[in-house]
């Protein structure tokens, strides 16, 4: 029996021991826990290939068999027993091979049958020094090998390598001891049946399902809980030995999940990254966009040193001292200054920029958010997300959505836009029943396998559908429910003031899930122009005083700043002069265009930038940046949950964003304008959030701002869109592999659509067309198109319009 204490209630879970005996050692241990598990609570490691804590018991490889006598009550068993599959039973006996020479015998006889055929090329394959099979070859298996006399001549079956299941995943089959991990893992974790067991008996082996592409975004994992060398990477394999890589624990940059990470370096190189155990993120499980896409902090694009325009209005190379001091008399001249940050922040950098608006250019023009976004969406971040974390009152973690009794999704495709928390998901509705709600215009593959319930909405809808959850119908919600939304919700007029309202009514709990790594951070370190760090608005007189004595100024900004929209504007009507922008990407703003004319239109531009792109190509002083695996940090996850990392490889060549941002202030300050920061490293910057609370601010009361959704010409349609997880990013470059594992860009339509115009359409927006194949999905909304965004063409906003917006469908050429 066990008792915890929550929201000062006392549950009691009732837990049924049973006492066993292992090897000598009495022990009480949960009912129906396997064998396997239980020996390890005392110690004892049985060999074993095909167990996995997270896969169902299979009992394949037969290397964990056990003894189990009969101890006079009924328990035991003639035979060795696979302890991977048995579970205790009162008053069990067991022996293992530590204490029972008939177990020992039993693993060694199987260890020499998986060995009659398996390759001894550990020399060159890539498991070789982290591979259990040759780990338990030596503790388990027979030192002499009888396979030479057993009239066979000494040839092994042997097959033409490598079989590629996808461009990235390859299959080497005589290493395979088809201990089916891989196909077990494809079936019950991502649900992506992708691999599967061919062939019967002593041919049976690994291949590709029938009638089933390789199309996961998971697929990676099979690699890592290959017991074997049968799976490999394209782009790790024959790279390095593991005994030559320095492995540093990390977390993955590239949504919102925060995952734990390893990632395997040697001489400054990445050679690999694999997921790390955290049973409270990502369990053992990554993205195979974790995975894979880090290769971008290499690319030939990769900016290694200051730039400065000159007066010939070129850009040149310039040293560090020299580019902060052109960069503060820029600035200081400009006028006016607006911030934009994007979303690749780590928490410490959002915290350098949010100090440096406030106290080096004495303005609240700055906003984290590039992307599409509302004034509505301010309001609703500061009232219900930030400064808050797991454990909190009404906080939401991966553990409740996976034993949730309903989860709503609202402008949120959780196996595109949050990998883990799909998984989550999914898990919860096969094992837990939880029920899952989604608001959207069709079922997308990653619904159907969380047996989601749709709720047809067409882009604008959003608001009513969840007006209508707040009613006790088929399709309610009650305090039992988590109402999930995504960043895209901030598109739909008075959709997120909807959620608000309805967990209010319902007692349903609230989370709000970003796409990027570094929104949440930036959120709770106040890089939006209506809140201070912590979540204080900048409208409340105490906030900004705490916050000025915390910084050591005298005031700061009393007024509300402009958004990322207002500043843009403020730039191109000359309100503005200059612009300090970092990691955004003009085709991901609302309008890309208007972002682009923005810049050219600032007097003075200061560019913090991983590598050269249009924005740096513009801008008068350029600083290299370091990516997230050259520095130390914080990345907050949509949770709330800190994540922090260390730097896995130093390189000169470039800086924290907070470091070059402490350097323009500190010029800054001697030419009269504002003060330092008082800060050069991630510590300091840790310090000062520490004492200043950075992460415990007194949100905001929400005040609700509803409006009313446009109406266009009925012939035309409604644009739909979100990013597949793997599309056009810059992030995702620089491995062609990955790259040829996305998903194709096409056009999803209704059935009516597609007998009209054929397999082939053309989308026409306000801003210009594109054309792909068709794809019918039956419980589409009539009036809608779907189109990935940011995998056709230039990206979807710059070559159509906005998501929502109205566009023609015809038929293609």
């Amino acid at each position: 029996m066990s008792t915890s204490q929550t929201d000062g209630q006392t549950e009691v879970d009732q837990v049924e021991l049973v006492s066993v005996t292992i090897d000598g050692i009495q022990i009480d241990v949960p009912k129906d826990m396997l064998v396997i598990r239980a020996a390890e609570l005392i110690g004892v490691q049985i060999p074993r290939f095909c167990d996995h804590p997270l896969l169902e018991p299979v009992g394949a490889c037969r290397q964990c068999l056990i003894e189990v006598p009969d101890a006079g009550n009924g328990r035991g068993f003639p035979k060795p027993q696979a302890a991977c599959t048995l579970p205790v039973a009162p008053g069990m006996v067991v022996h293992t091979q530590m204490t029972s020479a008939v177990a020992d015998k039993a693993q060694h006889g199987v260890m020499e049958l998986l060995l009659i055929n398996h390759p001894l090329d550990c020399p060159v394959c890539d498991k070789g020094g982290e591979c259990p099979l040759q780990n338990q070859a030596i503790s388990n298996g027979n030192s002499e090998s009888r396979f030479l006399s057993s009239g066979s001549g000494g040839v092994k079956r042997t097959f033409p390598k490598p079989i590629n299941l996808s461009p990235q995943i390859l299959l080497d089959r005589e290493r395979c001891i088809v201990c089916q991990r891989c196909t077990r893992f494809a079936e019950e974790i991502p649900g992506d049946p992708f691999i599967s067991l061919i062939e019967r008996g002593a041919m049976q082996q690994i291949g590709i399902a029938e009638d089933a592409p390789f199309l996961s975004y998971f697929a990676g994992n099979t690699i890592q809980i290959c017991p074997v060398g049968a799976l490999t990477s394209e782009s790790y394999r024959f790279r390095s030995r593991p005994f030559d890589l320095v492995s540093s624990p990390s977390i993955a940059e590239q949504d919102a999940c925060g995952s734990a990470i390893r990632i395997d370096h040697r001489r400054g190189k990445v050679m690999r990254r694999l997921s790390g155990n955290d049973p409270e993120v990502n369990e053992e499980w990554i993205t195979d966009k974790d995975r894979f896409a880090f290769t971008y902090a290499t690319v030939p694009e990769r900016l290694t040193y200051p730039q400065v325009r000159d007066a010939d209005g070129e850009l040149r190379p310039a040293s560090w001292p020299e580019a902060f001091a052109v960069a503060a008399r820029g600035l200081a001249a400009a006028g006016g200054v607006g911030v934009l940050t994007g979303g690749r922040l780590t928490g410490e950098d959002a915290y350098a920029y949010s100090k440096f608006a406030r106290v080096a250019l004495g303005t609240n023009d700055i906003d984290f958010r590039s992307r599409p976004h509302s004034a509505e969406e301010a309001a609703f971040l500061a009232s219900y997300v930030a400064a808050t974390g797991p454990g909190e009152a009404g906080s939401v973690t991966f553990t409740d959505l996976e034993n949730a009794a309903t989860v709503v999704l609202a402008g949120f495709e959780p196996e595109d836009e949050a990998g883990a928390i799909f998984l989550r998901l999914r898990k919860g509705a096969l094992h837990h029943g939880t029920r899952v709600l989604a608001i959207a215009p069709f079922t997308t593959r990653g619904l159907s396998k969380m047996n989601a319930t749709l709720l047809p909405t067409a882009p604008g809808g959003e608001t009513a559908v969840l007006t209508e959850l707040r009613n006790q119908g088929e399709h309610g919600v009650d305090e039992t429910a988590i109402i999930l939304v995504g960043e895209r919700l901030a598109t739909v007029p008075g959709a997120l003031s909807a959620a608000a309202a309805t967990a209010e009514a319902t007692g349903a709990r609230l989370a709000w899930v970003p796409r990027r790594a570094g929104d949440r951070g930036a959120l709770d370190t106040g890089c939006l122009p209506t809140l201070l760090p912590g979540g204080r608005p900048v409208s409340d007189p105490a906030a900004r005083v705490d916050v000025a004595a915390a910084w050591g100024v005298d005031s700061l900004p009393a007024h509300p700043g402009r958004d990322g929209e207002a500043i843009v504007a403020g730039l191109v009507n000359g309100q503005l002069g200059g612009l300090v922008i970092g990691g955004v990407d003009p085709a991901d703003t609302l309008d890309p265009e208007a972002t682009r004319a923005a810049i050219a239109a600032a007097s003075f531009v200061v560019s913090l930038e991983l590598r050269s792109t249009e924005v740096t190509a513009a801008a008068d002083v350029v600083f290299p940046v370091a990516p997230a695996v050259e520095k130390a940090g914080t990345y907050v996850n949509w949770e709330g949950r800190i994540r922090d990392f260390d730097r896995a490889i130093k390189n000169v060549a470039s800086l924290p964003d907070l470091r070059i941002l402490a350097g323009i202030a500190d010029e800054l300050a001697a030419l009269g304008q504002g003060r330092p920061l008082g800060f050069r490293t991630v510590e300091e910057v840790w310090s000062e959030m520490e004492q200043l609370g950075a992460w415990d601010g007194a949100r905001a009361e929400f005040d609700p701002a509803i409006a009313a959704t446009g109406q266009a010409d009925a012939d035309a349609m409604v644009l739909s869109t979100w990013k597949l997880m793997l599309d056009q990013g810059t992030m995702q470059d620089g491995d062609k592999y990955l790259a040829a594992t996305a998903r194709p860009a096409v056009a999803v339509v209704s059935r009516a659509v597609y007998d009209a115009c054929g397999p082939t359409v053309t989308v026409t927006g306000e801003r210009g067309s594109v054309t792909l194949p068709a794809e019918v999905a039956d419980d589409l909304v009539e009036g809608v198109v779907w189109i990935p965004a940011n995998s056709a063409g230039n990206g979807l906003l710059t070559d159509l319009g906005k998501p929502g917006s109205r566009v023609t469908v015809t038929g293609g050429n």
